[in-house]
């Protein structure tokens, strides 16, 4: 399904002006029987002005690029989270994903932390478990974040069969310790400069939130042991 360009007809204007001005000026040129001076300086004119107006249309597709088609992802819609984690952790995992899939082309979120999915969200894939391919071990190791625009022509999108299959855009933001935070979008080239910061600044908190989860357990298995 192609996204609506909401500019158009504004990007088009020029073209449509200038085209019409001078099959115009030809007709009136053709049915003319005498021509003036005056005419033809007018009709010199004319033919410039239309001219430039084509030209600023034709200028106007190059730095106005239409929008990235985007499509709808094959899959069942749902949310799956892991019901050992506590409810302070499930409810704040839930924010964040509502907020992604909300406020960003992001459909399907995954959150991957240590061998283990903690959450699936938006459109899902029929495969639940994480595989960790190439790219997401990259990530996991360096702590760099790896934005794939355009899915279909990268040789490693198969290490992500536990996304959408016509997934278009993928993020891999690293969320703390071993874990990262993987995003679906159903268009190429479709996460702004402001969407990857904003989405950075998420997978930083629940970072956080899951390695203060991770310690306090290892605090009270030191506790249990003492005693």
């Amino acid at each position: 399904m192609a996204q609506n360009d909401p500019n158009r007809v504004l990007r088009l204007l020029p073209l449509v002006t200038g085209g019409l001005g001078g099959t115009l000026l030809l007709l009136n040129r053709v049915l003319t029987p005498a021509l003036t001076e005056s005419q033809a300086r007018s009709d010199v004119m004319g033919v410039i002005l239309s001219a430039l107006l084509i030209l600023t249309g034709l200028l106007w597709q190059r730095v106005q690029p239409t929008l990235p088609e985007a499509v709808a992802l094959i899959g069942k819609e749902g949310l799956e989270l892991d019901a050992t984690l506590s409810d302070a952790v499930q409810t704040e995992l839930a924010w964040a994903s509502h907020l992604l899939l909300t406020n960003t082309v992001t459909r399907s979120v995954v959150v991957y932390r240590q061998g283990k999915t903690l959450l699936r969200r938006g459109i899902l894939s029929p495969k639940a478990d994480v595989t960790p391919g190439p790219i997401l071990k990259r990530v996991l190791e360096t702590g760099k974040a790896v934005y794939l625009v355009k899915l279909s022509i990268y040789p490693g999108r198969v290490e992500f069969d536990y996304l959408p299959e016509n997934t278009q855009g993928v993020i891999c933001q690293p969320m703390g310790q071993g874990g990262a935070l993987i995003l679906a979008a159903n268009a190429p080239r479709s996460y702004t400069r402001q969407d990857e910061a904003w989405i950075e600044g998420i997978a930083d908190k629940l970072g956080h939130s899951l390695g203060e989860l991770a310690w306090e357990e290892e605090a009270a298995e030191v506790t249990v042991v003492e005693s």
